[in-house]
């Protein structure tokens, strides 16, 4: 067993799509129309085009905003990302006007920073020895 797919709820997919792929720098890999204007969204890493996806998905349903406040609020991240170096995406991403709630902290081998996405989420990044 293994994860393919993983999801974030986003407020607005084309500002989400920006964000994730322009920012983060992940690759569209699907973008089909479902309904009359959301659409099934899928991002991946550049450097693993056949790894696990990351559904853009829209934040419509009625518990999103309550659930996704509450994180928010309690400084909680709805995902984590593994990058090389925290300290290094921090300082590019934050040269990119990206707004993090949580600078980079080591905690034990860990080292973390946790950033707004822009579209409702708090994310996390992450090294790991």
């Amino acid at each position: 067993m293994k994860i393919q797919l993983t999801s974030v709820l986003v407020d607005d997919q084309a500002v989400a799509l920006r964000f994730y792929t322009e920012i983060l720098g992940f690759v569209k890999k699907y973008d089909v129309p479902v309904g009359e204007k959301d659409r099934w969204l899928t991002v991946v890493s550049a450097d693993e085009p056949g790894g696990t996806e990351l559904l853009l998905e829209p934040a419509g349903h009625p518990a999103v905003k309550p659930y996704r406040d509450a994180l928010v609020k309690d400084g909680i991240p709805l995902a984590q990302f593994a990058v090389d170096d925290v300290q290094a995406e921090y300082e590019r991403l934050s040269a990119l006007g990206v707004r993090f709630t949580q600078e980079p902290v080591e905690m034990g081998p860990v080292t973390t920073a946790v950033f707004d996405d822009t579209c409702g989420n708090l994310i996390q990044i992450a090294t790991q020895p």
